[in-house]
């Protein structure tokens, strides 16, 4: 153990002491499951940087776009000349997903595809709830 590591298992244990951790909120409760469980875990410290500047991969703003799309085509007027339009933007949209190898990996993976979609469909930002 270093000498960082004791100096801060030290400080957390007189913070302990002191009764600094009582009364915290969700105190006696598990912890709520990590969203990013199913990423990869070299992957996941640089999907968090990525999700808290704002950004989301570029898969993800796929399967996004997808679910709109497939909105508004349900909504859209059959045989139109707007429903003709999204069904081409559509297609190309899911070909570009699976034509790429994080895509492939996205869609094939039934968990993880399931849990995404879930998760954009719950909020539209795709933040947490």
């Amino acid at each position: 153990m270093s000498l960082l590591d004791r100096l801060a298992d030290a400080h957390i244990e007189a913070a302990a002491e002191r009764g600094v951790f009582d009364n915290l909120p969700g105190a006696g409760k598990p912890l709520a499951p990590d969203a990013a469980r199913h990423v990869p875990a070299e992957l996941r410290a640089g999907y968090r940087l990525l999700k808290n500047a704002g950004f989301i991969p570029p898969e993800l703003q796929a399967q996004r776009d997808i679910r709109d799309i497939e909105d508004l085509l349900a909504a859209a007027e059959p045989r139109s000349v707007e429903a003709d339009r999204l069904t081409r933007r559509l297609r190309w949209l899911e070909t570009r997903l699976h034509s790429s190898r994080r895509g492939r990996a996205l869609v094939a993976d039934g968990h993880f595809s399931r849990s995404v979609r879930q998760r954009l469909a719950r909020t539209p930002s795709g933040d947490e709830p």
